[in-house]
């Protein structure tokens, strides 16, 4: 069973910085041979506002001939409370109707599949708790199957034990519910997206995997994290056991998003400006 992982691609019709990279990715999808396409959220560049976002990106995953599975991101459906774009009921409500559900399963080749949508995560209403009950049954019920969970932000930056990073990982109350939903359930693999950097790693017997954007690296406006900085997919290959390998896409162009970052991110941009 072959999975192709990609995420943080920032598609817009009128922010078009990196639509570009959409055609030799879909080339290299084609001709990857894969079952399955995950997206692991940041489909958008605002999504989470704007309609024509999400139908625009979807109308381009379209293209793709083998079955995909989308989980959302913070651009697609909002982040935490006291962001720009928190997460709301009307923003969920959009991604439902015009891209899908923000949470699934998928069983096959011996492995159930999840998808979850992180977003929720660290609001501790009833959404998150829904999603939290949602997953202990996904797990329980499994049947003897591998899982591998798939979800927009990492459970982590740098240490499985670290405080709150905010805007970057998990909150630690969460990330230590999913740490013991992990280890009862012996999930193989958590894969995610969100931070622009292309990393490995693993904590207890859980593999970890941060997969590259498909549209922008960052250079100097954030901190440096784990990993490298490129721009392309993830090949996950799931027998027994699961293989990842992140590639680096052919023909794909590394935007560097300190150069636009004011023309996709206005609202961050305010933000960081000096109170004067």
């Amino acid at each position: 069973m072959k999975i192709i992982q990609i995420t943080d691609t920032h598609f817009s019709p009128g922010k078009p910085h990196f639509n570009g990279n959409w055609a030799p990715l879909l080339t290299w999808i084609e001709d990857t041979g894969a079952d399955l396409i995950i997206h692991t959220g940041d489909l958008t560049v605002d999504g989470a506002d704007k309609d024509e976002d999400i139908v625009f990106s979807m109308d381009l995953m379209r293209q793709v001939s083998i079955p995909m599975l989308i989980v959302p991101g913070n651009h697609d459906v909002g982040h935490l409370k006291g962001s720009d774009q928190p997460v709301t009921a009307e923003r969920l409500t959009r991604w439902r109707s015009l891209a899908g559900a923000d949470r699934w399963l998928e069983d096959a080749a011996g492995w159930r599949f999840i998808g979850l949508n992180a977003l929720l995560l660290g609001h501790e209403d009833d959404e998150e708790e829904a999603q939290f009950e949602w997953l202990e049954r996904a797990l329980a019920d499994r049947g003897g199957r591998c899982v591998a969970l798939f979800a927009h932000k990492p459970l982590f930056v740098d240490a499985p034990d670290e405080g709150d990073t905010g805007y970057w990982s998990v909150r630690p109350v969460q990330r230590q519910r999913l740490y013991d939903l992990i280890a009862a359930h012996d999930v193989a693999l958590f894969a995610s997206g969100h931070l622009h950097w292309a990393w490995q790693g693993g904590f207890g017997n859980t593999r970890l995997t941060w997969g590259p954007s498909a549209a922008f690296i960052i250079d100097k406006m954030e901190r440096e994290m784990p990993g490298e900085r490129l721009i392309g997919a993830v090949v996950h290959a799931f027998d027994t056991s699961v293989e990842s390998t992140i590639v680096a896409v052919p023909g794909m162009t590394a935007h560097v998003l300190d150069d636009v970052v004011h023309e996709v991110y206005p609202q961050a941009v305010k933000q960081r400006e000096p109170v004067e």
